[in-house]
């Protein structure tokens, strides 16, 4: 006697979740060039900051321990952009179609992709961090501001994680998803993440100030180098938390639109 798929029982939460983030993971291990990329683009613009245009903005060689904080978010960045091509791909090559055919909750398909991405970005982030400490940052963090500072991060990377794989949903293709990302990318260089916002022009400081990036950088700063927090914390969490809810409920909507799930 056979069950229609309709009647089939869905595999229990953790289940689901587990199989698609194991999915994700095998992916990353295959496609070890885009972590790699995640990794060398980011140490390479350090690099190019620090060596080369760093003694122009502080004469004192001080630069290095302004600039990671912003480097670590361009990282976290990199990472996730590939998020959104892996779901575009997802879309395009007909595997999402396989899985209508099963009880399976949608968001259990892109909690695989974020998870295995936080995962691969963290990782990233750490070296990214060992890279930096080699080229001069020294942090005066203890444990707790370190946990913090990483909690930030982790925040910071689910978030923009989520909105990526939103962004592969909702794009025709691979391609399309990568040239969406690539403009989220811009975002940490109008921002603190370089250079001071108040160095910059009347009508950019505006948008500087008040851009998600902006309180998240010098909340890691201050975390991490000591400067004032002020009330930063609070906005980063509060920009983080806004994008991660926006994302899941956009992604989910796409996700059920795309595949056919009303």
């Amino acid at each position: 006697m056979t069950t229609s798929l309709a009647s089939r029982p869905s595999l229990p939460f953790a289940t689901e979740e587990a199989t698609f983030i194991a999915r994700s993971l095998r992916h990353s291990v295959r496609n070890i060039d885009a972590l790699i990329m995640a990794i060398v683009l980011p140490l390479l613009l350090m690099i190019l900051f620090v060596f080369v245009f760093g003694g122009a903005i502080d004469e004192t060689g001080g630069y290095v321990t302004y600039v990671v904080p912003g480097i670590i978010l361009l990282c976290a960045g990199f990472g996730a952009a590939s998020t959104a091509v892996d779901v575009a791909n997802d879309m395009e090559t007909g595997i999402i179609d396989r899985f209508r055919t099963m009880r399976i909750r949608s968001s259990a398909v892109l909690t695989g992709h974020v998870v295995a991405s936080l995962v691969r970005n963290l990782i990233a982030t750490g070296i990214v961090i060992a890279a930096a400490i080699g080229v001069g940052f020294r942090p005066i963090a203890g444990p707790a501001d370190w946990f913090a500072a990483v909690a930030i991060v982790a925040l910071y990377i689910l978030a923009i994680t989520y909105l990526f794989a939103a962004i592969g949903l909702a794009s025709g293709s691979p391609e399309a998803a990568n040239g969406y990302g690539f403009i989220l990318l811009f975002l940490p260089y109008v921002s603190s993440a370089f250079v001071p916002v108040d160095t910059l022009p009347d009508w950019l400081r505006g948008f500087a100030d008040n851009q998600p990036l902006t309180p998240i950088i010098e909340t890691i700063r201050g975390l991490l180098t000591g400067t004032d927090l002020e009330h930063q914390p609070v906005l980063a969490i509060g920009w983080c938390a806004a994008i991660l809810v926006a994302s899941v409920a956009w992604g989910t909507v796409m996700f059920r639109r795309k595949a056919g799930r009303r």
